[in-house]
């Protein structure tokens, strides 16, 4: 006989395939412009001797006889080509030939060499040189762009294009990251020379657009940006900012007929990949100077459509992991790890409350702690960055799988003690909350594990394939891979797992039981208290940031950017480990599958360095 979990499953399952269908078809349309844009997935080896991935939007009305202007972009570092989206939507659709590239080290690229970060524009230049070839493109209007690292990929293609025998990009736009203001001799000079530039300072942003003194010390927030000696030599095509005039940001200014741009919005680094006004702005500027084929105002946008469609993507990702299980539990195969009886949870006792509030409490504190500890270890900041040679290629995944081993191993000491210091006193029976199973279920349930990542990855492949489109909100991405990344993938795997599993035994086999009579509060609270210690980082750091201009001393401006998609895989988590126990009673499968999910979304989504 079916539980009413089981028997509701069907419907779940069709829905998340749904779901997931319905977001790849919607984003598909909005970034071929309901198919008038041709979307190119493109491998190739570059004149580097590396190999490139890259998306390439061609609009129906571009072809020999009609070239458009094309524009390379670029996402920033630990990100991928698909950050680009809400640039690549707009622009294309506006009549742009547009490229985004992997970096190299990035998505389906070649690994980035360590000593060799600035090769081929980190890509980017390469890329140029293909694009200028390519007879649909007017070889007068080439442009480059990009986030962060991608604009310093962009400042690397300048120099390159600086020292070629004939110069290829007539104007760059860049996002989050400073300019170059000085010479090799350190004096100011116009290093763009005859390109039209334009530059992003938000106002918040963690790393750039201070000034400092000669000994290092930093004496403006990015916030007083504009008023600062680099900006105004900027504006000024690169006079020595004590002899030109005074210039404000969102003006554009001319010079010979060459123009120069910054805009200043009150935003934080990350956020400029999805911000409408910065978006805006790059519209702006590339129509400004290219003109566009197609003028549509800066402001009317619709790449917000796809990403509300990525993003329920996402959400029909973790359904289907969950309600994949359930439906293998009725295959022959795995029938016996379904769990047929469906449970009376009753309220916990005053004292039981005591010790689960309290464990909360501990491991909250604890985990807060041990990640701004963590980040501050030169040691780890070494293997973190790459700067140190180690056989942990993705030092931003070693990084947050560290601090997520050193969590799984906590909260098995505090179960230890929950369990020693009362919950034995108390009639706890860890056989029958399925924390002891057996190794014959927790390898059958690692099997089931296996099958369901595969099929839900199959799917996104699948659909990758068709449609070109992955399935992400922000900085949260499920995407598409090459098979180098599983190998890389078993480097980490090991650490998550011992975070999730021990999570999931935590959740389930410790804390399972009603709040208020209601068990769906109790996983809640778990979800939220899984959360709980990146949220109030973030929030202290953020308010801190934006009342004072500066971040907090010891807690780099990257170590809370890398908390973003973690606050939500760990509160989904929560949730998708607690529906598959209610219908197996056995804490592992979730564990195995949050495990191997947030493994190979760590590892597709970040950059790879070879030593």
């Amino acid at each position: 006989m079916k539980t009413p979990i089981l028997r509701r499953n069907g419907f779940w399952l069709a829905f998340s395939l749904v779901l997931m269908l319905v977001s790849a078809i919607v984003a598909s349309a909005v970034q071929t412009a309901g198919g008038s844009i041709a979307v190119k997935d493109l491998r190739w080896e570059t004149p580097s001797g590396q190999m490139i991935s890259a998306l390439m939007f061609v609009p129906d009305e571009v072809d020999e006889d009609n070239p458009a202007p094309a524009i390379v972009v670029s996402h920033g570092w630990w990100n991928n080509r698909e950050m680009q989206d809400a640039n690549y939507v707009e622009l294309a659709r506006r009549g742009y030939v547009v490229v985004s590239i992997d970096m190299y080290g990035h998505g389906n690229s070649s690994p980035l060499r360590n000593d060799q970060v600035d090769l081929g524009g980190t890509g980017m230049y390469d890329v140029v040189q293909l694009v200028a070839d390519l007879p649909y493109v007017d070889q007068e209007h080439i442009g480059v762009s990009g986030h962060s690292n991608g604009a310093r990929a962009a400042n690397f293609s300048v120099a390159l294009d600086n020292a070629a025998d004939e110069s290829l990009i007539d104007a760059v736009f860049l996002v989050d990251n400073d300019a170059v203001y000085t010479d090799a001799d350190g004096a100011y000079a116009n290093v763009y020379g005859t390109r039209d530039v334009g530059l992003v300072a938000d106002q918040y942003d963690e790393f750039f657009f201070r000034s400092y003194s000669p000994e290092g010390a930093v004496l403006t927030p990015p916030r007083d940006y504009i008023t600062t000696p680099n900006a105004q030599s900027f504006l000024n095509f690169g006079a020595d900012p004590a002899e030109g005039e005074a210039r404000v940001a969102g003006e554009y200014y001319t010079e010979d007929g060459v123009q120069r741009v910054v805009y200043t919005p009150a935003e934080t680094h990350p956020w400029g990949t999805i911000s409408k006004t910065t978006v805006a702005s790059q519209i702006e500027f590339w129509e400004n100077v290219f003109g566009a084929p197609e003028a549509i105002p800066a402001d009317t946008q619709v790449w917000q459509v796809k990403e509300l469609f990525t993003a329920l993507g996402l959400v029909g990702f973790g359904i289907f992991l969950v309600a994949f299980t359930r439906a293998l539990l009725g295959t022959r195969a795995f029938a016996a790890l379904k769990y047929e009886r469906a449970d009376a949870l009753t309220p916990n006792t005053r004292k039981g409350l005591g010790w689960f509030w309290g464990a909360l409490v501990v491991s909250t504190l604890f985990s807060g702690w041990s990640y701004v500890w963590l980040s501050q270890q030169p040691l780890i900041q070494g293997v973190a960055f790459n700067v140190l040679p180690t056989v942990f290629t993705q030092g931003a995944v070693f990084f947050i799988a560290t601090w997520a081993a050193i969590n799984g191993l906590f909260t098995l000491a505090v179960m230890a003690v929950s369990y020693f210091a009362f919950g034995k006193k108390n009639g706890a029976n860890l056989r029958a909350a399925g924390v002891f199973p057996g190794w014959r279920s927790v390898f059958h349930g690692l099997g089931l594990s296996v099958v369901v990542v595969a099929a839900a990855f199959s799917i996104v492949f699948v659909l990758d394939f068709f449609f070109k489109t992955d399935f992400r909100f922000w900085v949260i991405a499920i995407k598409a891979f090459e098979v180098d990344k599983l190998w890389i993938a078993l480097l980490y795997v090991p650490f998550f797992l011992v975070y999730f599993v021990a999570n999931s035994v935590s959740i389930n086999g410790f804390n399972r039981f009603t709040l208020a009579g209601k068990e769906w509060l109790n996983t809640a609270v778990l979800a939220l208290a899984n959360a709980a210690a990146p949220i109030v980082l973030v929030i202290a750091q953020y308010t801190t940031f934006f009342v004072t201009g500066y971040t907090i001393d010891g807690f780099g401006g990257i170590f809370s950017i890398w908390l973003f998609p973690v606050i939500v895989i760990l509160a989904a988590s929560a949730v998708i480990s607690r529906k598959i126990y209610r219908a197996t009673n056995n804490p592992y499968i979730g564990g195995f599958i949050n495990a191997f999910v947030v493994t190979i979304m760590s590892v597709t989504n970040t950059l790879t360095v070879v030593y």
